[in-house]
Order: C-alpha cells, then sequence, then structure tokens
C-alpha cells in the first residue's frame, strides 16, 4: 500500500513514511492510493473480536511492518484499556451507545493514539531516529497522545491547546504528566488558532526537516486508520446495515466511519453532530464551507470552525481531481468560504446541529429514564439521533467519559456527576505548562530550544 497527498504534490509514500510525514510536505493530507474491498470477507470479519479484527484490517494499508510485529503492536496498544473488548456497548431501547471511552485517557483518542505510540516507538527504534512530535488540541487528544508517548526516550512531545478553554480535568491530564519529554504549551486564543499555528510550522518544509517534526493530530493518516476498525466491528455486529451518529469538530472520527462504509463494512447512513460550532452541518444542508466565529460551548473538543479532516472528505467527493480541491481550498483559505454551488449530492451523510439546551435535554433525558450519564459530547450525538429520522439501527459513537465533564453532567441531572479514579487522582498533582500567544514564531522557538 502507497499513500498520497489530497493535493497531488507526493505520491508513492509508504505506510512507515506515512507515519513519520504526518502532514504532506505540499500541505495536504496523506490518503491511500487504493482503498481494500472487504465486502466479500464480510461473514469471515463478522465473528472477530475487536483485537483480532484490527489485526485483520490493519494489514490491508500496514505491508512495510512484518505483520507479526504489527500483531504484537497491536497487542501492546490495547492492553491497558479496561474494557476485554477494548469498546463497550448500552442499548438504550432502539439507540446503541458504542463506548469508546475505555483507554489509559478515558476518551476515544485512546483507540487510535495508543496504537499510534506503539507504531512511532517501533519505527523510530528500528530507523536509531528521533521525532519531535506536535499537535494541537481541543481537549482528548493531547490527553491521549501525552498518554502514548510519554517517556519514550526518542520522542518529544508538544502539545498546543487554548488557554482557559478546555475543561479543568482535561488540562489536568495533561499539564500533570511529569515526564520530561512531555510539553504542555497554553495558547492565548482558540483551538483554530492552535491548529493554524501547527499546520503553519508543519507547512515550512525546512523547519521541520530540520526538527524532526511528526504529528498526532488526526492530520497523521494512522490516526484515522486506526479509528475504521471500531466502526467495522460495531457494523458487524448490528442486525442490519446501522446508521452512526458521531459527533465531531475536526471530522477525522466520522471520516475514520466514511471509509470503513467505502471499503465494504454494512453501514447505512452517517450522522455528523456538530455543536452550536455548525461549519459541517452547514455544508452538508447547502454546499458552502464558511467559518464563522468560534462559540465556546458545553462541549468543547467539539469548538472548532476549521474541520482538518475534511479535506480528505472533499478529495474523495472530487473523486481524486486535486486541482478542484485546491482550488476549493484556497477559496477558503483566501475569503474564509468555499462552495459546491450546491448541497453535496451525497447518499451517506446526513449532518445536524445541536445547541446548549438540547445538549442538556439528553443528559437528562437519558439519566432520568436509563440511570445512564452522557458525556456532552456524546449527548450531543444522542440529540443529533433523535432528530434525524432513519430506517435502520443507530449507534451513537461515546466519544468520552463523563466524569471528564463534571460540570456539565452536573448541571444538566442535577446530582453530582459520576467520578472517576484516574481522574481523582489528578487533584493534588503538581502542573507544569508554558503559556504563549498565538504567534508562530513562539511555537517555532520553543521546539527549536
Amino acid at each position: 500500500m502507497r499513500y498520497q497527498s489530497t493535493r497531488g504534490g507526493v505520491r508513492g509514500v509508504s505506510f512507515v513514511d506515512s507515519l513519520l510525514m504526518g502532514l504532506a510536505s505540499d500541505g495536504g493530507l496523506l490518503v491511500p492510493e487504493s482503498i481494500p474491498d472487504v465486502s466479500s470477507d464480510l461473514e469471515g470479519l463478522r465473528g472477530l473480536d475487536f483485537i483480532s479484527l484490527a489485526k485483520r484490517v490493519l494489514p490491508l494499508f500496514v505491508d512495510d511492518i512484518p505483520e507479526d510485529t504489527l500483531n504484537n503492536l497491536i497487542d501492546r496498544a490495547y492492553a491497558r484499556f479496561d474494557h476485554p473488548d477494548v469498546i463497550g456497548e448500552r442499548v438504550l431501547d432502539d439507540v446503541l451507545i458504542m463506548e469508546l471511552f475505555h483507554g489509559p485517557t478515558l476518551a476515544f483518542k485512546d483507540v487510535a493514539l495508543q496504537l499510534l505510540g506503539q507504531l512511532f516507538s517501533h519505527v523510530l527504534s528500528d530507523r536509531g531516529e528521533r521525532l519531535k512530535i506536535l499537535g494541537a488540541t481541543s481537549g482528548d487528544t493531547g490527553s491521549a497522545a501525552i498518554e502514548a508517548v510519554r517517556g519514550q526516550p526518542n520522542i518529544e512531545i508538544y502539545i498546543l491547546y487554548p488557554n482557559n478553554k478546555v475543561s479543568p480535568l482535561q488540562e489536568r491530564q495533561m499539564t500533570t504528566v511529569p515526564d520530561e519529554n512531555v510539553h504542555c504549551v497554553a495558547v492565548e486564543g482558540s483551538f483554530d488558532d492552535c491548529q493554524a499555528l501547527m499546520k503553519t510550522v508543519f507547512a515550512d518544509a525546512e523547519f521541520k526537516a530540520a526538527h524532526s517534526l511528526g504529528a498526532v493530530n488526526s492530520v497523521n493518516w494512522a490516526r484515522v486508520m486506526a479509528q475504521i476498525i471500531y466502526y467495522g466491528y460495531a457494523s458487524l455486529r448490528a442486525p442490519a446495515p446501522p446508521a452512526f451518529v458521531v459527533p465531531t469538530g475536526n471530522f477525522g472520527n466520522v471520516f475514520a466511519a466514511y471509509l470503513a462504509w467505502r471499503m465494504g463494512f454494512p453501514i447505512n447512513r452517517l450522522i455528523v453532530a456538530t455543536n452550536e460550532n455548525d461549519i459541517l452541518a452547514r455544508f452538508f444542508a447547502t454546499g458552502e464551507y464558511a467559518r464563522g466565529e468560534v462559540h465556546f460551548t458545553l462541549s468543547p473538543a467539539m469548538d472548532i470552525q476549521v474541520a482538518s479532516n475534511f479535506e480528505r472528505y472533499l478529495y474523495y467527493y472530487f473523486q481524486g481531481d486535486t486541482r478542484r480541491l485546491c482550488a476549493f481550498m484556497d477559496d477558503f483559505a483566501t475569503h474564509g468560504r468555499a462552495s459546491l454551488g450546491s448541497a453535496p449530492d451525497d447518499d451517506v451523510f446526513t449532518a445536524t446541529a445541536v445547541d446548549r439546551l438540547q445538549t442538556l435535554g439528553a443528559i437528562k433525558a437519558v439519566y432520568n429514564k436509563y440511570g445512564y450519564v452522557l458525556d456532552p459530547h456524546t449527548a450531543v450525538g444522542y440529540a443529533a439521533a433523535a432528530s434525524v429520522e432513519v430506517d435502520s439501527p443507530v449507534i451513537v459513537a461515546a466519544t468520552a467519559h463523563p466524569a471528564k465533564f463534571t460540570e456539565a453532567v452536573t448541571s444538566a441531572i442535577g446530582d453530582a456527576a459520576p467520578g472517576h479514579p484516574t481522574l481523582d487522582a489528578l487533584e493534588s498533582l503538581p502542573e507544569r505548562k508554558t503559556i504563549i500567544e498565538a504567534d508562530v514564531s513562539a511555537v517555532r522557538d520553543l521546539l527549536a530550544g
């Protein structure tokens, strides 16, 4: 399997090189040159547990790491999850909640980043190289990435996050990590500012090469690849091809579901659930992709107006026409908006936006009826599922443990939010962080220091 850039300037990249490259050198995102088709093998895959399915599917994308070695990395990646089959489920009448938060940082990002950490460790050790990882987070990516690579001698990790705009628990999950290779950087701005700083640094090919920069955000293909597994797994366990409802801001999680659909896994529809930062909902309704003001909400990991993985979707929507893609992205970069001219002709995607009251209402309703607690991001998905009519089983992706968002949950249910011993242990630990302005020179100085 080889990889190429969505913008056409990079081709023929091996998986290992794509892993270390992160963002393509032409500013695009890496995608596989072809998408494997599993439709003829569904019955053989249907009875597999999560890890066994990963061992069958991931080699379709990874052909330059020996299969025995890859299988060992997969086993090690999921050894720290507290669910016997990595992901859990809870049935709420006609909606199934797909629990993706059983990893070490209690967020869905662990499913991909624990594997990414193992892949980085193996490849860098094999090559005798070092890497400086630069990432941006609106909440959960940072702690999951840090947990995946903390203490590794050949990696330094720098995580940018918006100062005072992630939950206190999310921040402590990052800033209380004592390992010397971990650097938490609070940026005076929004997540979109953090993401723009990261992309600007990566776009400087000379600086990127000089400082051996790598990416853990979902701009890194391996992140998306790992997330395909749980959509394939859940689809094979459903009684009929399901509709997945995915709360999303950066489009990476739902894009993985889209790839699972393209691979032939039995998926009926994909419902994109956004909060008040509704750029994706507006796009699927009108065809216009237009940046708006960032709203800071109860679901901060989705407080994003520029969805970095959206470019990968456009690449496939434009049927690999890189000139059309580049023109669209140039329009957006120049004017803050770009348009297809009409709503996309797409049979698989539906999108909807959910506001604060609907989010709180979903948490309260589910708690009152089922005694089950949703975190606010999952609540966005649950509320979206209730507002969209579907004729298939419905699976909502539960992206975080509710204990990470105690203020929102307590406000909704009127009782103390459930805790978690992993988070309770952070209360008394010292924190370390560096605060900077949203200026690219400040980021470069940190990386060069």
